[in-house]
């Protein structure tokens, strides 16, 4: 790769990031739940999976898990875990033929593949392991030699851009030619997402399977354009993925942030589904915008997601998971939903509901998320020289920059508060540059370095503090931050605050499913009216109360954060089977306005309205 197609930034170590304050408590969740106990109730991860050396599923799911336990092992420093991803990894290497294939005799597939690939190279970024490189060597020559004869299809040709980011990765390690053949043979066999997103894009809800509409593979591919950058160096790559982000949100958006996929591209109605695995593969193709571009769009987009739909597709203490949420979701409960293609208990908070893909794919989104929380930056030759905050949860960091040990220690509660404090430690004086993203959403950030006003250029959406840090300094960081109201149909709106979406909250009462597999199933019945709308107007000036945060973060009872906003109740709006009814044109005529309805975090609320209808008052004398 020459500079002009260097990714702009580079991930730290896998551990060099620790989490802390509430990340760390979900994390433990997670460890505690269904990520660390999977094996026990889930014989597609126990120890018959093909991917252990058994005769159980030896397709995607082994190594789907892996791609989350391993990096969650690693960022909590916990030994247990560590001692849970051992076999999986041993057995990988172990499993390679003379010829360089590897994993289950009985699959033949290059995708899942590409998933045990990005688990071989974190498992070598945590513990150096030398025996990594040596196997995807010996794999990827065995790629070259055969995709010719036997190419990328199906699922390995809209997804071969998670391969070619394996093959890169070695590159970097070794600099072996051939690999940048590798890529490029596996570029030309990969779906032309950027073509296909922005001149044949589907502009409503697909009613058959496509892989192009696809939820999931979209998520996928959009990062195809990147990934292609990489080798072309071609600058009209960052349009052509916003380009199709646009289209995606114009035809399919959703309040929430995300576009629907249910499973497949479903439109822009409220109550579309997302599927978990759409969620966490989007946060990991934002990472890698973020990673490959530099700007701080990436890293807006990746938090939309990651302090919204991530919390909101599992229950509060993570022992089971959604595999469909909607925007619009007044009743978690086993009945016909318009989907475009799934089950009726789809929509259920239990170990497998509908497909067992999410089940296993859901858990790398945490462990990842902490790992991007800072990149390093990089020189014009591709080496480390300072850091970028992508976001601002609270956290530790350990990294050699210029030859110095450097310790950042993030603090504050961000994203449910706008004030984030970060201490600089250095072993010795070292002069490297600190990026701070700057939100798009914030219009008027305030930062002092050790006690003084910083006056800084803002580049790329950060602002770049260049000095010699002595150790002892720290950054002190605020981003003001106000409801903000984005405009929908009908007349609706959805409201932000921060990185946050705010939704109207509905009691929930979590009925067990008898019976039910895994650690439990529910669904989830509002014990209270849903049926509201919200006056619109001096939204600047709405009541805003905030509380601590408890050990379990995203608990409705909980919320961190209300906001207190006038409303009414909208009669006529009621249920359309197990769903809400359409949105009623607005503004409603409220009954009467002056009704408090009170928002809260989308990812605290299981049960919530998004996409929010406006009422007014009728207008004096009709």
């Amino acid at each position: 790769m020459t500079s002009s197609n260097r990714p702009r930034q580079a991930e730290l170590p896998l551990g060099a990031i620790r989490p802390e304050g509430w990340l760390h408590d979900q994390l433990r969740l997670q460890a505690d739940g269904l990520t660390g106990r999977l094996p026990e109730v889930w014989p597609d991860v126990g120890p018959d999976s093909g991917w252990l050396g058994g005769t159980g599923e030896s397709w995607e799911r082994g190594p789907y898990y892996l791609d989350g336990l391993l990096p969650l092992a690693y960022v909590l420093d916990d030994q247990d875990l560590i001692d849970q991803v051992r076999p999986w990894v041993e057995w990988m290497i172990g499993s390679q033929r003379a010829d360089g294939w590897f994993g289950p005799a009985g699959n033949d597939d290059w995708w899942p593949r590409m998933v045990a690939c990005k688990v071989l190279c974190q498992h070598h970024d945590a513990t150096g392991d030398d025996r990594v490189p040596e196997l995807l060597s010996r794999y990827f020559r065995y790629q070259l030699d055969n995709l010719v004869q036997r190419p990328l299809s199906g699922w390995g040709r809209v997804r071969g851009a998670d391969n070619v980011l394996s093959v890169l990765w070695l590159h970097r390690l070794t600099g072996d030619d051939w690999l940048l053949e590798l890529a490029d043979l596996l570029l030309a066999q990969t779906e032309d997402w950027g073509r296909y997103l922005t001149e044949d894009l589907v502009t409503g809800r697909a009613l058959f399977f496509d892989h192009r509409t696809h939820g999931v593979n979209v998520a996928m591919g959009l990062k195809t354009e990147a990934v292609r950058f990489l080798r072309t160096g071609d600058d009209l790559a960052r349009q052509r993925t916003r380009d199709g982000l646009a289209a995606l949100e114009r035809w399919h958006g959703l309040a929430h942030g995300c576009f629907s996929g249910d499973e497949f591209l479903g439109g822009r109605e409220p109550t579309a589904g997302v599927e978990t695995c759409l969620v966490v593969e989007l946060m990991y193709t934002y990472q890698q915008l973020a990673r490959i571009f530099g700007d701080g769009e990436w890293a807006d987009r990746l938090e939309t997601i990651a302090y919204n739909l991530l919390p909101a597709s599992c229950d509060p203490r993570m022992l089971a998971h959604q595999y469909h949420q909607q925007a619009n979701q007044v009743r978690v409960s086993v009945g016909s939903r318009p989907w475009t293609y799934s089950s009726d208990d789809a929509n259920l908070f239990g170990l497998e509901p509908h497909f067992g893909c999410c089940t296993a794919n859901l858990h790398q989104g945490w462990p990842k998320l902490v790992r991007t929380l800072w990149m390093h930056t990089l020189d014009t030759d591709g080496a480390p020289d300072g850091l970028t905050a992508v976001s601002y949860a609270a956290c530790s960091i350990r990294v050699t920059i210029t030859g110095a040990e450097v310790r950042l220690r993030v603090r504050g509660d961000y994203p449910f508060d706008s004030v984030i404090t970060i201490e600089v430690e250095c072993d010795r004086p070292a002069s490297f540059p600190i990026r701070l993203r700057i939100p798009g959403w914030c219009n008027d950030p305030r930062v002092t370095v050790a006690g003084e006003v910083e006056q800084a250029e803002i580049v790329d959406d950060h602002l770049v503090i260049t000095r010699q840090w002595a150790g002892g300094e720290t950054i002190q960081l605020e981003l003001p931050t106000k409801p903000q109201l984005e405009r929908r149909e009908k007349q609706a709106v959805a409201v932000r605050y921060g990185p946050l979406i705010m939704v109207a909250g509905v009691a929930e009462n979590w009925i067990p499913v008898p019976g039910a597999p895994g650690f439990g199933e529910w669904e989830v019945h509002p014990r209270s009216s849903w049926n509201h709308g919200i006056v619109a107007d001096d939204h600047e000036n709405w009541v805003i109360d905030k509380r601590p945060i408890s050990a379990v973060p995203f608990a409705a009872e909980d919320a961190p954060i209300r906001i207190r906003v006038p409303g009414a109740r909208i009669p006529g709006w009621g249920l359309d089977g197990e769903q809400a009814a359409p949105l009623p044109e607005g503004p409603v005529l409220g009954s009467p306005v002056g009704h408090e309805v009170t928002l809260t975090p989308y990812g605290s609320a299981r049960l919530r309205v998004t996409e929010l209808p406006t009422v007014a008052a009728p207008h004096p004398g009709a």
